[in-house]
């Protein structure tokens, strides 16, 4: 699936993911811990490439990647096809996005928070951040 999204237009790993969440409408997420091991491989085979784009990496697939992809079409069909009927029969909720972000605004703040002693100056930076935040989200 991530070499045929690839092959689709080229990507960051985090839109990979955001894709195939939407395309599962929420149901599944796939982790960084999934997403760039798979891109890694994928490289080493030669099926896809990687570039610099605004200090991230965007993956594109290389012409044996298109071929590959079009060698296994129609698993790929069927991979997709799954993904469509688990989103339609996801139950309504919070939209996925909006679950994605709460959950990485809080790992990120977990992760800052674990990584050590925050100074009175981070304190005050991390604060503001979140105030503004809320304001926007109240005044969506």
């Amino acid at each position: 699936m991530i070499l045929t999204l690839i092959a689709e237009a080229p990507r960051h790993g985090y839109d990979l993911i955001k894709e195939i969440e939407e395309r599962t409408g929420g149901a599944y997420s796939p982790s960084p811990g999934v997403i760039y091991p798979t891109l890694a491989m994928l490289e080493e085979m030669g099926h896809a490439t990687v570039t610099e784009s605004e200090g991230k990496k965007l993956y594109a697939a290389t012409e044996a990647g298109i071929a590959a992809v079009a060698e296994q079409q129609v698993e790929a069909d069927a991979a997709f096809a799954r993904m469509e009927r688990a989103a339609a029969e996801t139950p309504a909720g919070p939209p996925p996005q909006l679950v994605r972000a709460m959950e990485n605004l809080k790992l990120s703040l977990r992760l800052r928070q674990e990584s050590g002693p925050l100074s009175e100056d981070q304190i005050r930076t991390i604060a503001a951040a979140l105030d503004t935040a809320a304001v926007a989200i109240e005044q969506a």
